[in-house]
C-alpha cells in the first residue's frame, strides 16, 4: 500500500541557528517502503555507546541543537530521528496514517538497520511516550536513559492541564508551530522559532502535529496501552542500567508532580534534575541537562 505523504523542501531548512548537522536519510525500513525518514548520525559509526535521542509534538531534531554538541565531547555517537510527519522525514496526509504502532514500529525498524547498541535513551514527550516502550523489546540494546518532561501513557488521563491543551489543538488544525513554541519556551528567538515551523510550510504538512495529541492514551481502550503498560512494568521490575532524570519545572502539562510518579516507575532512578525557569521543551535548556547527566555517569570530568 502506498501512503500518500508530502516531503518539505530542502531549502526550508537553510541556515538555521546553531544546526550545521549533516541530514541522513533512509527510504526502504520494512514496512515503510518509500517513505523518507531523516535522521542526524553525529560521532564516530564505531563508538563505544549511542545517544539515541528522540523528539515529541511539533518539535523535531532541531530540539537537540544543544545538547548534540556535549554528548559529542565524551566521543559517542549521536543519532536524532525525526518522527514521520516532523521535521525532515516524510508527512502523510492523511491524519488516520498516524497511529501509536505506526510510529513505534517505525523506530524499531531504524534501531534495527542501524544496529545501534549500547544505547543511552534520550526522551521527552512523545519521545517519551513512544520511546519508553521500547527498550523492553530490545533491552540488550539499552543502557542508560535519560528522561525529560514525559509519561509512560497507561490510560489515564495526565490532568486539566494536558485535557485543555488537547481541546486547544483540535481548534488549530494549521497550528502556528512557531508562535505555539515561543508561548511555551521563554528562552527562544524569532529565528529559533521559525526553525520550529520549518518543517511545515502549510496546513498539508501537518496532520502529524494535529494527530499526536489524538493518540495519547487516556482511556484504557486505546491503542498503545496494553504496551505501555508492559513498558511500566519493564521499567519498574527488569530495567537495570542507569537513569537520570531533567524536569522543566514550568511545564504545565508534564510538570514535576507527573514527573515524580514516572520516577517512581524506573527502577534506580534518583531524584531528578529541577530546571526551575525550563518549560515543556526542556531541550531549550539542554546543555547544562546533558552535562550534568554526563558528570554523573563519569562521561565527562
Amino acid at each position: 500500500m502506498t501512503i500518500d505523504a508530502k516531503r518539505t523542501p530542502d531549502e526550508r531548512f537553510v541556515d538555521l541557528p546553531a544546526y550545521a548537522f549533516n541530514p541522513n536519510y533512509v527510504d526502504d525500513l520494512p514496512g515503510y517502503e518509500g517513505l523518507r525518514v531523516h535522521y542526524l548520525d553525529e560521532g564516530p559509526k564505531d563508538a563505544a555507546k549511542t545517544f539515541l535521542c528522540l523528539h515529541g509534538q511539533p518539535s523535531w531534531s532541531f530540539l537537540y541543537r544543544k545538547m548534540i554538541p556535549v554528548f559529542l565531547e565524551s566521543g559517542a555517537r549521536v543519532i536524532c530521528p525525526d518522527w514521520l510527519g516532523f521535521g525532515r522525514s516524510d508527512k502523510p496526509v492523511e491524519d488516520a496514517v498516524y497511529t501509536f504502532h505506526f510510529h513505534r514500529n517505525m523506530m524499531v525498524e531504524l534501531i534495527k538497520r542501524l544496529n545501534l547498541s549500547n544505547v543511552t535513551l534520550v526522551c521527552q514527550d512523545w519521545g517519551g511516550i513512544l520511546g519508553l516502550t521500547i527498550p523492553m523489546d530490545m533491552s540488550e540494546r539499552f543502557s542508560r536513559l535519560l528522561v525529560m518532561n514525559t509519561a509512560i501513557a497507561t490510560g489515564q488521563s495526565p490532568g486539566e492541564g494536558f485535557e485543555a491543551w488537547r481541546a486547544y489543538n483540535r481548534t488549530q488544525p494549521d497550528m502556528d508551530v512557531g508562535a505555539l513554541m515561543k508561548r511555551g519556551t521563554s528562552v527562544l528567538d524569532d529565528t529559533e522559532a521559525a526553525a520550529y515551523a520549518a518543517p511545515f510550510p502549510d496546513i498539508t504538512f501537518k496532520a502529524g502535529v494535529r494527530r499526536f495529541p489524538e493518540l495519547v492514551m487516556t482511556d484504557p481502550g486505546m491503542e498503545g496501552v496494553k504496551s505501555s503498560k508492559r513498558a511500566a512494568n519493564w521499567w519498574s521490575n527488569e530495567w537495570t542500567g542507569v537513569s537520570f532524570m531533567a524536569v522543566g519545572a514550568q511545564d504545565p502539562v508534564l510538570g514535576p508532580a507527573l514527573m515524580e510518579q514516572l520516577r517512581q516507575t524506573i527502577a534506580g532512578c534518583p531524584p531528578p534534575m529541577m530546571v526551575e525557569d525550563g518549560g515543556h521543551f526542556v531541550q531549550e535548556w539542554g546543555e547544562p541537562i546533558a552535562r550534568a547527566a554526563l558528570q554523573a555517569w563519569g562521561d565527562l570530568s
